[in-house]
Order: C-alpha cells, then sequence, then structure tokens
C-alpha cells in the first residue's frame, strides 16, 4: 500500500500492488503474546496517544496493521478488520473498509483502540469525537518505519516483548538475506510493475528500497530524477523496451490477471532480455504491497529470483 499511484490508475485497478491485494500463500510464524496482560504497565503514551488500559477491542482498518498486529502476537486482542485484511487466515475480516471508512460503522464494533493507515473522509477526527483511540501507522518510507510500527503497536497492545522479537527477526533475517547477494561487476537492471498501465516505484520509495538491498539497478528512476511524481512514475512501452531490463517483476499477478504469459504477449516486449532468459518474476501482491513482518519474504523472494543473474 506504500503511496498511492495517481488518482486515474487507482481508479482504473480499482485494487493495485500499491492497494492491498487478494490473499497470499505465504505464511509467517506469529509469536505468542509476549507480555501478558498483567505483565504489561498502562497507562502507556505513544506520541499524542495515550490508552489507560490494555486494549481489548481493536478494530483494524490497514491490512499492513492487522499483519503487524498478529505478528506481535495481538491477535486475540483484535475483534474486527477491514475487508481488505487477508492475512492471516483467521483474522477476524468484516466489510468495514479502509479506503471509504465510515465512523458510524467503526463505532458500532465498540472498539477501544482503532489502527489505520489512511486518514481518509477525515475518519481520525471523526472517531476523536466519538472518544475512540486511534493510532495511524502510514505507509512506510524506510524499513525503520516498519520497525518503529511495530514497536509502538506493541507498546499500545501491552506486547511490547514479542514486537521487540519481531523487529529483531526482521533484522538478523534481512541482514542474512542481504549477505548472500552475489558481488557482481554489474548490477542487474529490473523494472517493477504496478499495473498494466505502467506504473512503477523508484529507488526513493520503499518498494525501491528493498529491491537496492538485493544489488538491482531501478530502470525507472531517471523517469522521475526530480521526484515530482513521488517516486511513482508512468513508463511508456518504448521506454522499457529500450532499457530492456534483465528482470522484470509484477506485483498486478492477482489484482489484474499479469503473468509471464501475458508479458511476454505484448508488442516488443518478447525482445527483453528479461522475457527471452526467463526472468519474469510473478510476485504475490499482497506482499508486494504490505511494509509489516513479510517484507522479509519479498527479499527472499527477489534475491532468490535473481541469484543466477550474470555478472
Amino acid at each position: 500500500m506504500f503511496r498511492r499511484t495517481p488518482r486515474v490508475f487507482a481508479a482504473s485497478l480499482a485494487v493495485t500492488a500499491l492497494a492491498l491485494g487478494a490473499c497470499a500463500e505465504k505464511t509467517t510464524d506469529t509469536p505468542t503474546p509476549g507480555d501478558s496482560p498483567s505483565a504489561a504497565t498502562f497507562p502507556v503514551t505513544v506520541g499524542s496517544l495515550t490508552l489507560e488500559q490494555r486494549p481489548e477491542k481493536i478494530v483494524s482498518l490497514s491490512a499492513t496493521a492487522t499483519e503487524m498486529l498478529f505478528a506481535i502476537g495481538a491477535g486475540p486482542q483484535v475483534t474486527a478488520v477491514d475487508d481488505q485484511s487477508n492475512f492471516p487466515a483467521d483474522a477476524p475480516k468484516t466489510d468495514l473498509s479502509g479506503y471509504q471508512p465510515n465512523a458510524e460503522a467503526v463505532a458500532a464494533k465498540d472498539p477501544d483502540l482503532v489502527v489505520l493507515s489512511d486518514d481518509r473522509n477525515k475518519i481520525v477526527e471523526q472517531l476523536t469525537t466519538l472518544k475512540i483511540p486511534v493510532y495511524q501507522t502510514p505507509a512506510a518510507q524506510t524499513l525503520d518505519d516498519s520497525y518503529r510500527q511495530i514497536t509502538e503497536l506493541g507498546t499500545l497492545t501491552g506486547n511490547a516483548d514479542a514486537a521487540a522479537d519481531v523487529v529483531q527477526r526482521m533484522k538478523d533475517d534481512i541482514t542474512k538475506i542481504v549477505a548472500e547477494v552475489p558481488q557482481r561487476a554489474q548490477a542487474p537492471t529490473y523494472f517493477h510493475e504496478l499495473g498494466p498501465e505502467l506504473y512503477t516505484a523508484t529507488s526513493k520509495t520503499f518498494i525501491g528500497s528493498i529491491y537496492s538491498l538485493a544489488g538491482l539497478e531501478n530502470i525507472a528512476d531517471a523517469a522521475d530524477a526530480d521526484g515530482k511524481n513521488g517516486g511513482y512514475p508512468q513508463l511508456s512501452q518504448e521506454v522499457i523496451v529500450d532499457a530492456d531490463p534483465d528482470f522484470v517483476f509484477l506485483s498486478d499477478v492477482k489484482c489484474c490477471q499479469q503473468s509471464a504469459a501475458t508479458v511476454k504477449a505484448r508488442s516488443g516486449w518478447g525482445s527483453l532480455t528479461a522475457v527471452r532468459q526467463d526472468q519474469v518474476v510473478e510476485l504475490d501482491d499482497d506482499i508486494a504491497s504490505r511494509w509489516g513482518p513479510r517484507v522479509v519474504d519479498l527479499l527472499r523472494t527477489i534475491v532468490d529470483a535473481t541469484a543466477k543473474a550474470a555478472e
């Protein structure tokens, strides 16, 4: 979900790779709570939010936040999640919307904490007026943003120890994976596809930073060198064909039915190195669009897919 693409693109895709895609198949272990209710000390304060008691009726309007909450062992405290929260499978999914949130519908769940990523429809102000505590987890710009959000959710839910364990495990796993990236004389190039309209993400975005960890060079960087597109430019077919990326990564597999076969069938794309060498990688839309603990899985997929690239 990172930064949204331009509205015209979002409207045409409805749910893109930057939005929250279909259900992921890959699983991540969910720890048991690191802190018992009796061990957690309340009140706690994170930023301007203070909770007097441990929340037991949490509503999540963010698929990434839902993954974070369950990863830190706060799952039993979550009583309702939005319609895009499809991981883990046992999350209490409802028809609540994170895109068009309705304060009355959320309030009807009688939450003692609402977690969301986007302040749409002035939902934060409305919930605050209703005396409902709100914690916002904006789309991460860096891995440190992800670590901070997980840590703060641990504090707010009374699961600080488990959250610290999740963060440390993420850091350790990422360090290990990065150490496996082969030393190359020249970095392989890639194109990360957000949707068939050819919107993409540069190295200055969260997703771009993950590719950088994998030692890859982004063909889209020049298209938004001044940052006017916020790191999410739309490329033309001609630009992509001329750049001839070594790899094409698709994060629009489930939302938009794109595949190695559909890429090969595009006009002029059959000559791409990525196509000729069978290096079109179909990502899991969800894992590629969220910034929770499964970002480790995304990095692993990218590194594994590019491990045999010629130097």
